[in-house]
């Protein structure tokens, strides 16, 4: 496992932004960059070479990364549906939104359809509460979610992997 040669200056280019001796600071942007190049999510040996790369122990890179729902400890769907399910969403319905993607894709939070196209994830505040229910869909939201508003969103994904393909 190593990364690509453009990562690699990338990596270097990270860790120049602290000082001597803090390059553990670097830690979050290296486990994105990780995730980024290696698949999607980090096994334990990604994670030990994060922790070469930073020259600190694996404990210190398995911390930070159990600790951050923006991190994946196993493979995930094409389509990641992160749903927030803190106290504004839960009151404007999320736990029915959750339910109805539950059954609509046959997958629970933390799980990802047989296809692979599409894991649902439940994570903390996304910080957009006025639009409650909500996702986070890849770098954007999904707001003011309604059953209604899922279906169109798988349909737009399915439609996005079938071209792709």
């Amino acid at each position: 496992m190593k990364f690509s040669e453009d990562k690699l200056a990338k990596v270097s280019e990270i860790k120049a932004r602290y000082p001597e001796g803090k390059q553990k600071s670097a830690l979050l942007p290296l486990l994105h960059l990780a995730q980024e190049e290696f698949g999607g999510w980090l096994s334990a040996d990604t994670m030990d070479y994060v922790a070469e790369l930073l020259s600190i122990t694996p404990i210190e890179v398995y911390e930070v990364a159990t600790f951050y729902s923006m991190y994946n400890l196993k493979p995930v769907g094409k389509y990641m549906f992160e749903v927030c399910q803190t106290g504004p969403c839960m009151v404007r319905g999320c736990d029915d939104i959750i339910d109805y993607i539950t059954e609509k894709l046959g997958i629970k939070p933390g799980e990802t359809t047989t296809d692979g196209l599409f894991t649902l994830k439940t994570v903390e505040c996304l910080g957009a509460c006025g639009y409650a229910p909500m996702m986070q869909l890849g770098k954007f939201y999904r707001e003011h979610l309604t059953k209604q508003r899922v279906d169109e969103i798988i349909k737009e994904c399915r439609d996005k992997a079938a071209l792709n393909n």
